[in-house]
């Protein structure tokens, strides 16, 4: 994926509106107004999260009669995780040390102190 692409993807994914919004087109097909009804907030602020979305490449537009029902699409999303996946070794390495330095204050907790 280009660089760019990413770009997009991520300044997408960056906004809780526009989560909330995949994460409801993952569930299926949504029209607009059905994707606006739990936010406080009007039908153009909300297409323009769709417009945002769709240069994504994050979701898709159909057409059924006078609807225009959105699709998530999820090919970005497996690129992005394919991105993160190369620093999730980092954080499990990470936390395995942090894991390991917490066994080594246990130990020594248990250990019998000395009387001075």
């Amino acid at each position: 994926m280009p660089a760019s692409n990413l770009d997009a993807t991520f300044a997408a994914l960056a906004d809780p509106t526009r989560r909330a919004i995949l994460a409801r087109l993952a569930q299926g097909e949504a029209s607009v107004s059905e994707l606006a009804a739990p936010f406080d907030m009007s039908l153009p602020a909300i297409s323009k999260h769709l417009r945002v979305l769709q240069r994504a490449g994050l979701i898709s537009r159909g057409r059924n009669a006078q609807q225009r029902p959105c699709r998530l699409e999820a090919a970005p999303l497996r690129e992005v995780a394919e991105f993160t996946a190369h620093y999730r070794k980092f954080w499990e390495e990470s936390f395995d040390r942090l894991g390991e330095y917490l066994q080594e204050l246990q130990a020594d907790d248990k250990k019998p102190r000395r009387k001075h």
